[in-house]
């Protein structure tokens, strides 16, 4: 005895659950947290080693014209790029970007400790808002460019307002092109390329990140 199909049929059940298998997972592991928080604290330490190693350097070099000293700030970007594109879930690069700023701020013993949390949430926020622009389903070099880009955009923004009230127009555009450009480089691409070669080690194996490059 033959069992008929109608295929249309099949077809009409099977479209959902494909549907639903291609959603990602966006509920948080413990493992995940623990991750996100480790990520924050190696941000810290970089933004640390940065601001007393690069930053006075670049400060003296350009003093002249201090509006184009962005063009290094995309290293303190890294917390927010470099959560979402590894643990892949809404509220990473928010949740890393403030734990680094609030560590950073331990660091320098509370100097600057409001302008730095402010600073750390809005660029957490403009990396954010770039990975939920693709519904948190996109993570190539474009998205992370993006997302660098836009942590330099409310980066720059913010500092002007900020730190540079006064600064003429023409030099506080260049300020904020100067801190998109940073942004996509430093804390966008170079922070993709850095994901892509710890996937490979295998290191990031309990992340979605280390599972869909598998």
């Amino acid at each position: 005895m033959s069992q008929n199909v109608n295929p249309a049929s099949q077809a009409s059940t099977q479209a959902p659950a494909q549907a639903e298998a291609k959603k990602p997972n966006l509920r948080w592991r413990v493992n995940e947290i623990v991750i996100a928080a480790v990520i924050a604290v190696a941000c810290a330490v970089i933004f640390w080693i940065w601001d007393i190693a690069v930053s006075p350097a670049t400060k003296t070099a350009l003093v002249a014209a201090p509006e184009f000293r962005p063009i290094i700030g995309g290293a303190w970007l890294l917390g927010g790029t470099l959560g979402g594109l590894l643990i892949r879930k809404p509220g990473a690069a928010l949740f890393c970007e403030i734990v680094a700023a609030f560590i950073s701020v331990l660091f320098t013993g509370g100097a600057w400790s409001g302008e730095i949390l402010i600073a750390g949430f809005f660029q957490g926020v403009g990396a954010e808002i770039a990975f939920a622009i693709f519904r948190y389903r996109r993570w190539d070099a474009f998205v992370a460019v993006f997302a660098g880009a836009l942590c330099g955009l409310f980066m720059g923004g913010n500092e002007i307002f900020i730190y540079y009230p006064d600064m003429e127009p023409v030099k506080a555009i260049i300020y904020v092109a100067c801190s998109v450009i940073s942004g996509a480089v430093i804390a966008g691409f170079l922070a993709w390329i850095l994901v892509q070669n710890l996937a490979k080690t295998g290191v990031l194996s309990s992340l979605a990140s280390g599972k869909t490059r598998r």
